[in-house]
């Protein structure tokens, strides 16, 4: 997931837009090296060494994340939110003024980095497409290095100008879970028999539920903002965009689901909760 954020980053870089407006920049190669004393690039060079790798605590989140897949749904644990951290040094070759030229280069690569507060989707590669929430990405915000001439020391170079760039990208640190959607939801109230007890007192329970479904068209399309009621009870709600809707609360019992979705009606038995092997989803 690191190397495929590397290769966001030299994306970015590369892109062929900005050939016109940063003509200097887009000349030059994209390499993650080390900067020590031996590097010595044969052509100009903007280097982005990946120096730290820590977790970002302000994004940490406990949510999984649920994603709808026929029928099913796939649970995605929390991913780790770590927070890459790059400097980037530029290595022109060739010319007069080599540190002009160097100031030119950073300065270019700081305008196309801030540019982008979050990664564009259509730069991001390999494992991180369809990261969400967007990348953040923060250019020369970050805390710099506290002791820059020590950090070149311990790399065995000489000081030299650099700006550091950030990004919080998602690792999963656990296998996605899939299961069977929940199509009833079985709600108890009741009063407790003590104030610390969970448990409920028989004569003060009654139950509820909550269903949903999906509704598609003819070719098992999503219908979205279909109209979806339990005829003689005024239960009714609309389909999302992918179809589904929730209606509740409700006791069990035999009713009639009625969707309409233009001029189009359809109109079904079910009993709630499901038997075993129904579910309440309609194909107009």
């Amino acid at each position: 997931m690191i190397r495929d954020l590397s290769l966001t980053l030299r994306a970015i870089l590369d892109d062929p837009s900005l050939a016109a407006s940063f003509p200097e920049l887009a000349a030059a190669q994209i390499v993650f090296d080390r900067p020590v004393e031996s590097f010595n690039p044969t052509q100009t060079t903007i280097d982005l060494f990946l120096f730290d790798v820590r977790e970002n605590m302000e994004l940490r989140s406990n949510e999984p994340l649920h994603e709808r897949l026929n029928g099913q749904i796939r649970i995605h644990p929390p991913p780790l939110r770590v927070q890459c951290s790059y400097l980037v040094t530029a290595w022109p070759v060739g010319g007069t003024e080599l540190s002009l030229q160097e100031h030119r280069l950073l300065g270019q690569v700081l305008q196309v980095l801030s540019r982008h507060p979050k990664i564009p989707t259509s730069f991001l590669q390999g494992g991180l497409v369809g990261q969400q929430p967007p990348l953040p990405m923060m250019t020369s915000q970050a805390e710099p290095l506290k002791e820059p001439a020590e950090f070149w020391t311990a790399i065995g170079n000489k000081l030299r100008p650099s700006i550091t760039v950030t990004v919080t990208i998602g690792l999963e640190v656990e296998a996605p879970i899939t299961a069977p959607a929940v199509i009833t939801e079985h709600i108890r109230l009741g009063e407790r028999t003590a104030p610390d007890e969970e448990v409920l007192k028989p004569a003060t329970i009654e139950t509820f539920f909550r269903i949903g479904g999906r509704v598609t068209n003819a070719t098992s399309q999503p219908v979205a903002n279909a109209s979806v009621s339990l005829v003689g009870t005024g239960f009714s709600t609309l389909t999302g965009d992918d179809g589904h809707f929730l209606l509740g609360m409700l006791p069990g019992g035999t009713y009639t689901l009625r969707v309409q979705s233009g001029a189009t009606t359809k109109s079904v038995p079910i009993t709630i909760p499901a038997t075993v092997g129904n579910n309440y989803n309609v194909q107009l």
